[in-house]
């Protein structure tokens, strides 16, 4: 779509034509803008704990700084107006021997943990009636395309999206995907997928709120000569009672190869290397006052595992270290969330799950099996001088068998703070 010089001259000229364009007034321009500015401290230990690991761990601590810039919209029929996100990555402690977290890139060669690393990401937004364009940088949540937040910086990619909402309860989304900046990274990359570039991701689709309690969703994806996606999705909050309500999320995908991947081996695609998948999941959560108790399952079928691009697949089984889209795995998870607001301790909250997953395949491996273990004790200062601060203990436990070779044990320690500049 948009390259990141192509964006900057776009904005100057729109920034140009605005300002010389007799009646067009840029006070909802300036007026609804804000920024903010988070800043996030992390630290990650992974230790190995499978015989002949090539390392006996990971461990890396770093500080993030995040701007976010948004501007409103300019008066008039079409409204335009820009935001910005400025990623900056400070190295705290690392080595060659520990690094590989996702906090830090490291060189190629010299696999040394960069000392820094930052990204400046530009969005042009034009907005008529209900319906907004966004050509530049892009931090898309879509069944078909969503960026990663769970380290130091948050992912970007760069394309266009258009999103309407033009028809009450129908929300619409078209769009192409061209490159990506990967969490641990300031360059801009093709997308790709099991070792295949591709040059953009072209979606189409959305979701409609037959009532304020179920929604239907749809989306069609193609990644230009690799694979086409379908997606169907279903949403519905049914109360129970004063305080009791169930919540399903339903989820299937249908992916198939197309272009020059159908005449190639994809990478880490088992058996002739084609993409034919097929993936059901979906997860039913009760909520009981302050007790949140959930269940999911996820069947992967066809040929290959379920792809996706960046690092986070829309499944209910993505969790901290693992994703369970291995070919032909069966995975579930039960989840246990407690917020002690109802203990007088409003801001800190509980949460432990537990995934399990069976029947894995993989070019070597026909039954393979792996397991996972999560545990958050998080924390946000709800008022007072250090609003904006939280905290957050994240304890990770892995561990796989019958051909599967990863047996991890991993801790973090996040601590964030977000402060509004205006």
């Amino acid at each position: 779509m948009l390259n990141q010089s192509k964006t900057i001259t776009f904005l100057a000229s729109l920034i140009v034509t605005a300002s010389v364009a007799p009646g067009l007034a840029l006070a909802n321009f300036t007026d609804d803008s804000k920024a903010s500015l988070e800043l996030r401290n992390m630290y990650m230990n992974r230790d190995f704990r499978q015989q002949n690991a090539a390392r006996s761990k990971q461990e890396e601590w770093a500080q993030g700084f995040i701007f976010r810039l948004e501007s409103g919209f300019s008066d008039g029929r079409v409204g335009f107006g820009l935001d910005a996100i400025g990623e900056l990555g400070v190295k705290l402690d690392s080595s060659r021997d520990r690094r590989g977290t996702g906090l830090l890139p490291f060189g190629a060669h010299s696999l040394e943990p960069e000392d820094n690393y930052s990204e400046l990401g530009l969005t042009a937004k034009l907005r008529t009636s209900q319906s907004t364009l966004r050509l530049g940088t892009l931090q898309p949540s879509l069944p078909l395309v969503m960026y990663n937040d769970s380290r130091l910086l948050p992912s970007t990619y760069s394309g266009g999206l258009l999103t309407s909402q033009e028809l009450e309860g129908l929300t619409l989304n078209l769009g192409r995907i061209s490159e990506i900046n990967l969490r641990d990274s300031s360059s801009r990359d093709d997308i790709s997928y099991a070792g295949l570039n591709s040059s953009h991701l072209d979606l189409l689709g959305g979701s409609y709120a037959l009532t304020p309690q179920l929604s239907l969703s749809y989306y069609y994806g193609e990644l230009e000569n690799i694979y086409r996606q379908h997606f169907v999705g279903l949403q519905h909050t049914l109360p129970l009672g004063e305080r009791l309500i169930l919540r399903a999320d339903l989820r299937y995908f249908a992916s198939k190869d197309q272009g020059d991947s159908k005449h190639q081996a994809v990478a880490g695609i088992v058996d002739d290397g084609k993409i034919d998948n097929r993936n059901l999941n979906g997860m039913l959560t009760l909520t009981a006052g302050a007790h949140k108790i959930g269940a999911a399952y996820q069947r992967i079928s066809g040929d290959g595992d379920f792809p996706f691009i960046g690092n986070d697949p829309y499944v209910v089984n993505l969790v901290t270290f693992n994703t369970f889209t291995k070919a032909e795995e069966d995975s579930w998870q039960l989840r246990y969330d407690y917020d002690f607001a109802a203990l007088g301790i409003p801001g800190l909250s509980f949460m432990t799950r537990y995934i399990s997953g069976d029947n894995a395949k993989t070019a070597t491996v026909r039954d393979g099996r792996e397991w996972e273990r999560d545990t958050d004790l998080a924390y946000s200062v709800q008022s007072g001088s250090l609003k904006g601060l939280n905290l957050r203990l994240r304890n990770v436990s892995f561990r796989s068998g019958d051909g599967l070779t990863t047996d991890v044990n991993e801790n973090r320690l996040i601590i964030g703070y977000s402060l509004p500049l205006w």
